[in-house]
């Protein structure tokens, strides 16, 4: 049985070498050193237990991709945006939500006798907010809750069991500040800190998953793109480094952002698809984000 460690990240897609793509430039160095091109279009390729694709996000339908259609899409193997007629953005409607509750991750590997587990942290002033209406569950998050699983609260994270969405303790605290939002006194992460603690979860469940925004929050231009990928650059080269030897890392995204500073929209470029691991072999002809899915169950099959 293998076991997965899978890094969902927001608003991340391939575009082209050119000075408006901050993955160009500054670019990620850890990681384009270990895919041997940076992470722009034209990055496919296989090196052994590590593989680098590209995957569409349109999946057919006209308009830009979206996170809501493209997560279902991604968490599902199901082409949402398609059965629902539009790339919808934001947060999943009922429609989605229905695709969730028997098709999801979560729930396909669960029925197969897997461990699935969700990383992230959430407060509890999250949970207020969603309770009066104030914010509405992603698809992750609904994907969690659907298959009954427990979130990982704020006691978890600083008992080292979670990890908080910006991954550090450096982007949050500003982020929920602007929104006038509360938020705790919490000692930084170091992004090597942040990959063990995900490879730790290994120990306890099958599937590991995080996910973090920080990319697409970028591609909106609400944090500058050089603290960001130092961060995600040192998360991923440490994930890849440390990970046990029959595990496999994972890292992907659901539409294109960070890769065009000239606009502050979503792209229709593919997203990445990196895999290290035994299971790099298992999406060696993955296409789409409707690939994941079934890659994922199959790579905890083996």
């Amino acid at each position: 049985m293998g076991a997965v460690v899978l890094v969902f990240l927001d608003g991340v897609g391939l575009g082209e070498p050119d000075s408006w793509n901050p993955l160009f430039l500054p670019g990620l160095p850890r990681l384009s050193a270990r895919i041997g091109s940076p992470l722009v279009r034209g990055c496919a390729r296989e090196n052994g237990d590590f593989l680098c694709r590209e995957l569409d996000a349109t999946l057919g339908v006209p308009g830009l991709p979206q996170s809501a259609t493209g997560q279902t899409a991604l968490f599902t193997g199901l082409n949402a945006p398609a059965l629902i007629g539009a790339h919808r953005t934001g947060y999943p409607s009922s429609e989605l939500v229905r695709l969730l509750k028997d098709h999801s991750l979560f729930a396909r590997a669960q029925a197969e006798g897997f461990r699935p587990t969700f990383a992230n942290a959430y407060s509890d002033f999250y949970w207020e907010l969603v309770a009066r209406g104030r914010l509405r569950p992603s698809v992750t998050t609904w994907m969690n809750r659907l298959a009954g699983l427990p979130f990982r609260t704020f006691v978890d994270l600083v008992d080292g069991r979670a990890l908080l969405w910006d991954i550090t303790h450096t982007f949050a605290p500003d982020w929920a500040r602007r929104h006038g939002r509360p938020f705790p006194d919490l000692p930084p992460v170091a992004p090597e800190e942040a990959a063990l603690r995900l490879l730790r979860l290994l120990e306890e469940a099958d599937l590991v998953l995080f996910e973090s925004f920080l990319p697409d929050l970028v591609g909106h231009r609400h944090v500058p793109p050089e603290p960001v990928l130092e961060v995600l650059d040192r998360l991923l080269d440490a994930l890849i480094a440390d990970r046990p030897p029959g595990a496999t890392v994972v890292v992907t995204s659901d539409h294109g952002n960070i890769e065009d500073l000239r606009t502050r929209l979503h792209t229709t470029n593919p997203v990445p698809l990196l895999v290290a691991g035994p299971g790099a072999r298992i999406f060696q002809n993955a296409a789409s984000l409707l690939d994941l899915t079934p890659g994922i169950l199959e790579t905890l099959r083996a």
